[in-house]
C-alpha cells in the first residue's frame, strides 16, 4: 500500500503482525501501577472497542500484557510501518489543504527527531501527548483525509469523536485535552484516567499538533538567559549558566546558552538523551565526571568561553560541588519537567538512572521520598550560591512549587510566596507579555528549505521597517529579534519541519502574517501554517509562570485563556486547542493554541488580521486591568490603532489612601 492508501484505511481491518519492541528508542518509563483489578478489565474494554468483535480474543491478551507491562494500553503492534516526519503537504491525501496541513503537523510531532517518546506517543516533558495509543493516531488521519470543509473533526483527549456538519469558517479541527472536573485534577487522577484511556496529558503544543522541536524555546530561553544578564548587569561573556533537563524543551537551553554567549552547564541523569543532544550538535560537550567538570568550567571561565557542556549525572552534585570549589553561579535555573516529578520528570540523587526507574515503578511511595529529599539539597545548595550573589529563577516548571511541597527553604519572609522569582514573573512577562511579544511561530508546508530562509528575509524586512517607527518602549524588543532571525538560519536551528519562531506583538503577527500570504499569493513561497507556543501573552492561565506578574488577586482565575479559544475559534483559526496541564503540570494551568493555514486568499488576509490581532490582545487587556504598567501602555495603543476596539482601562488608588 502507497503511503496514501495507508492514511485513508485508518483502522485496518486485517491486523498487522506485532512489532518488536525497539531498545534503541528512547521509550517512556514504566508508569506507576494505579488501577484494580476491575478497573483493568475497564481499561481493556475501552482499548477493544476501536476493534471489530473478531479481533478481540487476538488483542484482549496483548493489551493486558502492555498494561501490566507497561501500566498504559499504547497498541504497539499499529504503529504505522511509513517513516513519521513532516512530508510536504502535497504527499497527503485530503478534500483541502487545511486539513492536509493539520497531518503534515501531528507527523512532525511523531518524528523521531522531533518526539521525547515517539513510539508511546509522546512529544515531550515526559508525559505530553499527541494520541494516548496508535488506534487514536490511525482514526484522526483517516477523518482528516476525508473531511471537507463543511466538517469539524472533535477531539477529545486523543480520541477522535468523529466529523460533525460545520461550516466553511468553522475551525477544521477543536481539540481539547484533559478537561477534567477540577476536583479529579490531582496528579493520581491523571495516572488512572490515563490508564484508563479516557485523558490525556497534552502538554502545550504537544496535543495541540504545534510543537516545532526545541528551537521554540531555543528562542525563549535566549531571550530569558540576554535578559537574565541585562538584570543583573552583567555581560554574557564568560557567565556561568546552570541548569537541568536535556529531554524535550529543556534540550534547547544549551544552545540558547550559546547564542547568548555564555557558559552554560546543563546535567541530565539519562545518558541516551545526553548523547542524542551531543549528536543532534544542541551541546558541545559531554563530562561524566564532576570534578573534570569543575576543571573545565574554570577553564571556560579564564579563557572567556562560549561553550555549552552537558554534565551526565545529577544537577544536585553539580550545585554542591561548585559550592565546595568555589565556582561562582552567574545564572541558575532548572528544567527537569516538575510538573510531573514522579514518573520520571525529576530523579533523585545517589542513584543510578536504572535503579531510579526501578524504584518510581516498583516502590513509587520510596521514589517519591527520595525526589522530595533530592529537592530538599538542591535547594540548600542553590541557596547557598544565591547567598554569594548568583540570580536564580524559576523557570517555570514547577521547580519551587514542588520543593515548597516538599519542605525545602524556598519561601519568602512573608511566607506566601517564593523567595526566588519565576522567569515570567521578573523576566518575561514585564519586558515581553506585557508589551504583547510572545512566541509567533510558522512552518512552511512545502518542506522545502528555500521557503523557510524566504520567509525569514520577509519577517525581517517587516521588522526593520516596524523599527523605524516603534516607540522607545519597545525597542529592545524590536531588536533582539532583528538580531534573533538574522542568526536563525547559522543557528541550525530546524529539527523536523521547516519551521521558525520569533517574538512578536500583534501588530508585528498580522505584518508578518499578511506579507507572507502575499507571497503565497504571487507564488513565491508556499503554503504556511501559522501558529504560536501556548505560553504566550494571552493563551495561558497559569499562577506560577505565565500569569505569575499579575498581582490583582485574579491569577488563579482562567476565563483569559477559555476566552482566547473562543474568540479564535470564530474570528478565523484553522484549529483550536485548550488544555488542562502544560509545563507546570496537572491541576495547575489551562492553556490554549490555535494553527491557521495560509493559503495566499483573501479569505485568510480577512482572518488573519482578525483572529490574531484578537489573539494577542485579549492577553494586554486582562494585564491592562491588572494595572500592569507595560500592558497599559499597550492597550492604549491598540485603541488608537483600531477604532473598534473599546477596553475598560482601571484607574489607579493612591497608596496613601489605603494606610488607615
Amino acid at each position: 500500500m502507497t503511503f496514501q492508501e495507508q492514511i485513508q484505511q485508518g483502522i485496518p481491518s486485517v491486523l498487522p503482525k506485532i512489532k518488536p519492541y525497539e531498545t534503541d528508542i528512547n521509550h517512556a518509563p514504566k508508569r506507576k501501577e494505579i488501577l484494580s483489578a476491575e478497573e483493568k478489565k475497564l481499561a481493556l474494554r475501552n482499548a477493544l472497542r476501536y476493534f471489530q468483535p473478531q479481533h478481540h480474543a487476538e488483542l484482549v491478551k496483548e493489551f493486558s500484557e502492555e498494561l501490566e507491562t507497561y501500566r498504559r494500553i499504547y497498541m504497539y503492534r499499529f504503529r504505522p510501518d511509513y517513516k513519521m516526519y513532516a512530508r510536504p503537504i502535497a504527499e497527503y491525501p485530503g478534500k483541502c489543504e487545511q486539513t492536509k496541513a493539520i497531518m503534515l503537523m501531528i507527523q512532525n510531532n511523531l518524528d523521531y527527531a522531533v518526539a521525547q517518546h515517539p513510539h508511546e506517543l509522546i512529544t515531550y516533558g515526559g508525559n505530553g501527548a499527541v494520541f494516548q495509543n496508535w488506534a487514536q493516531y490511525l482514526l484522526t488521519m483517516h477523518y482528516l483525509s476525508e473531511m471537507t470543509e463543511e466538517q469539524t473533526l472533535t477531539m477529545y483527549s486523543g480520541h477522535p469523536m468523529g466529523l460533525f456538519p460545520s461550516h466553511k469558517e468553522a475551525p477544521r479541527v477543536v481539540v481539547t485535552n484533559g478537561m477534567v472536573i477540577p476536583n479529579y485534577s490531582k496528579s493520581d487522577d491523571w495516572e488512572k484516567m490515563n490508564a484508563l484511556g479516557v485523558s490525556q496529558y497534552g502538554q502545550m503544543t504537544a496535543g495541540s499538533y504545534m510543537y516545532i522541536g526545541p528551537q521554540g524555546i531555543v528562542h525563549g530561553t535566549t531571550i530569558t538567559v540576554l535578559n537574565g544578564f541585562r538584570k543583573i548587569k552583567r555581560s554574557p561573556k564568560a557567565g556561568l549558566f546552570v541548569t537541568s533537563g536535556l529531554g524535550g524543551m529543556s534540550g534547547a537551553q544549551p544552545k540558547a546558552g550559546n547564542i547568548a554567549g555564555c557558559i552554560t552547564v546543563c546535567a541530565e541523569v539519562n545518558p541516551k538523551i545526553t548523547h542524542i543532544r551531543h549528536s543532534q550538535g544542541w551541546i558541545n560537550e559531554v563530562v561524566e565526571n564532576v570534578d573534570e567538570l569543575v576543571k573545565r568550567v574554570a577553564l571556560a571561565q579564564a579563557n572567556k568561553e562560549t561553550v555549552s557542556i552537558g554534565y551526565l549525572g545529577n544537577v544536585v552534585d553539580v550545585w554542591e560541588k561548585f559550592d565546595e570549589k568555589n565556582i561562582h553561579i552567574d545564572l541558575g535555573s532548572d528544567q527537569t519537567s516538575l510538573h510531573n516529578p514522579w514518573a520520571g520528570g525529576y530523579y533523585p540523587a545517589d542513584l543510578s538512572f536504572e535503579q531510579a526507574n526501578e524504584m518510581m515503578a516498583n516502590n513509587p511511595d520510596l521514589f517519591k521520598i527520595k525526589v522530595q529529599e533530592t529537592l530538599r539539597r538542591h535547594t540548600t545548595a542553590i541557596n547557598k550560591h544565591t547567598a554569594r550573589g548568583t540570580y536564580f529563577f524559576d523557570y517555570g516548571n514547577a521547580f519551587l512549587l514542588e520543593a515548597s511541597r516538599a519542605g525545602a527553604d524556598v519561601m519568602a519572609e512573608n511566607h506566601i510566596d517564593f523567595r526566588y522569582p519565576s522567569y515570567v514573573q521578573d523576566i518575561m512577562g514585564p519586558m515581553c507579555f506585557d508589551y504583547g511579544f510572545g512566541p509567533f511561530r510558522w512552518v512552511c508546508a512545502s518542506g522545502k528549505p528555500e521557503d523557510l530562509a524566504n520567509t525569514d528575509e520577509i519577517a525581517c524586512q517587516v521588522l526593520e521597517e516596524m523599527a523605524k517607527t516603534a516607540p522607545e518602549e519597545i525597542q529592545q524588543q524590536m531588536q533582539d529579534n532583528i538580531h534573533w532571525i538574522k542568526g536563525a538560519q547559522e543557528n541550525k536551528l530546524v529539527v523536523g519541519s521547516q519551521a521558525r519562531i520569533l517574538y512578536a506583538d500583534a501588530e508585528g503577527r498580522v505584518k508578518i502574517a499578511e506579507a507572507f500570504n502575499q507571497a503565497i499569493a504571487k507564488g513565491e513561497i508556499g503554503i504556511i501554517v501559522l501558529g504560536r507556543d501556548h505560553h504566550d501573552v494571552s493563551g495561558t492561565d497559569s499562577p506560577y509562570r505565565e500569569t505569575s506578574n499579575i498581582y490583582d488577586g485574579s491569577r488563579f482565575t482562567a476565563d483569559m485563556a477559555i476566552q482566547n479559544v473562543i474568540g479564535d475559534s470564530f474570528r478565523g483559526a484553522t484549529w483550536v486547542s485548550i488544555h488542562n496541564g502544560g509545563g507546570v503540570g496537572w491541576g495547575e494551568v489551562i492553556n490554549g493554541g490555535f494553527g491557521m493555514v495560509l493559503d495566499g486568499s483573501k479569505e485568510a488576509s480577512r482572518r488573519l488580521a482578525s483572529m490574531l490581532f484578537w489573539d494577542v490582545n485579549n492577553g494586554i487587556s486582562r494585564r491592562s486591568w491588572a494595572r500592569n504598567d507595560g500592558a497599559l501602555f499597550a492597550i492604549k495603543r491598540a485603541m488608537e490603532t483600531q477604532p473598534l476596539l473599546k477596553v475598560t482601562i482601571p484607574n489607579i488608588v493612591a497608596d496613601n489612601l489605603l494606610d488607615f
